[in-house]
C-alpha cells in the first residue's frame, strides 16, 4: 500500500502526515507513507486543496486535516 500526504509544509499538512503514520501503525499495515511538498507534482495529481491524502494513487481526502481514526477508516 502506498500512502501520500500532499502539502506545502504547513502545520496542517504535518498533522495529516502524523495522523497517517499513526493510522498505519495502529492497523499494523505494511504501507509506505510519503510526504510530497513539490507543488508541480501535487498539481499533476489534480489536487487544489491541501492538505490532501492519497491511498494507492487515489485522492481520498483534500482540504482537511483528518485524525488518525478517520485515516484508519480509509485504509
Amino acid at each position: 500500500m502506498n500512502i501520500k500526504v500532499l502539502g506545502g509544509g504547513c502545520k496542517s499538512c504535518e498533522k495529516l502526515l502524523e495522523a497517517a503514520k499513526e493510522a498505519v501503525a495502529n492497523k499494523s499495515i505494511d504501507a509506505e507513507v510519503e510526504y510530497i511538498t513539490d507543488m508541480e507534482k501535487i498539481m499533476s495529481y489534480g489536487v487544489m486543496s491541501m492538505p490532501a491524502l492519497m491511498i494507492d494513487d487515489k485522492v481520498v481526502s483534500a482540504g482537511k486535516v483528518l485524525k488518525a481514526k478517520e485515516v484508519e477508516k480509509l485504509l
